[in-house]
């Protein structure tokens, strides 16, 4: 009994799979030190811009490297909202385009979705088919075509014009085809025996139980139409100041300072304020990006 009670309160040195503890802990830890120098890796940059938009011009040009702003201003960011930068009707404008794009992708590109996995009808395939070869195809190739439909139209340096061509997307559909396929067709097949209509179906059974890859989708399509710049340069053009989103706007602002020199104060605060509504999206919602993930796999 004496020799069991010592035993229980001997301290364990090896782990399960036979190695040292010790040698455990430290290969645990050599992991985590290494996660942490690629963390700080890509962290630095967006660290340093923070610190270099409360400094004057002088003390950027002279110590950049430095992280403690020595005078501390709030110029760099007092300047947007002065001049030729018209950053509160930027925002404004990134707000309403995102918005609006958000809402009907989440609309068209789930009832496409749906459509495509749930409903049978000649040339499905052919549609899915095409709908994966748009994605194949690099953006900046679609922008020449994208101006001619668009002028033909008229609908150049409109709202219209900047929300109409971006309103729907091949990966929306794709990954909602992706999750209304993994879902029992026993409950949509009780739905249809008490008198529900396809839409109703859709709308009232199948949306409410794919929440989410919808605040999946909600994010990409609200972060894409957020950092978007190359459709809106197209669609808006250099003239339509009125109408530009925050990225249009801000690219403007190279060689708003004296002369034709990059004001890096200037531009580095106008990034910080683009970048950080994207940041605490990315903070708070990172659980429903792995999921959508999970939800776009090929089903095995």
């Amino acid at each position: 009994m004496a020799q069991q009670a010592q035993a229980i309160h001997v301290p364990a040195t090896r782990a399960a799979g036979g190695a040292p503890a010790w040698l455990v802990s430290l290969a645990t830890i050599f992991r985590y030190l290494i996660l942490f120098a690629f963390a700080l890796i890509f962290l630095a940059p967006f660290i340093f811009a923070i610190a270099n938009s409360f400094k004057t011009a002088p003390q950027i040009a002279q110590d950049a490297l430095n992280l403690i702003p020595n005078p501390f201003t709030l110029e760099n960011y007092l300047k947007l909202t002065r001049g030729a930068a018209n950053v509160p009707l930027w925002t404004f404008n990134s707000l309403l385009f995102a918005g609006v794009v958000t809402v009907g992708r989440v609309f068209l590109c789930s009832l496409a979705g749906y459509a495509l996995a749930r409903i049978s009808f000649p040339g499905r395939n052919i549609v899915f088919l095409a709908v994966l070869a748009t994605m194949m195809i690099p953006g900046v190739v679609l922008l020449i075509p994208r101006f001619i439909i668009l002028k033909q139209m008229n609908l150049l340096a409109t709202y219209p014009g900047g929300i109409l061509p971006i309103l729907v997307d091949a990966f929306g559909i794709f990954l909602m085809k992706q999750f209304f396929e993994s879902l029992p067709g026993e409950v949509e097949e009780a739905a249809r025996i008490d008198g529900a209509t396809p839409f109703q179906i859709f709308w009232r059974v199948s949306l409410p139980m794919a929440t989410a890859p919808l605040i999946a989708l909600t994010i990409f399509a609200f972060q894409g139409t957020w950092n978007e710049l190359q459709h809106f340069l197209i669609a808006l053009g250099p003239t339509a100041r009125d109408l530009w989103p925050l990225t249009l706007g801000l690219a403007t602002l190279r060689g708003a300072g004296v002369g034709q020199q990059l004001d890096f104060g200037l531009f580095l605060a106008g990034s910080i304020l683009m970048t950080l509504p994207m940041a605490l999206i990315f903070i708070v919602f990172q659980r429903y990006f792995v999921e959508s993930s999970s939800h776009s796999a090929v089903k095995g």
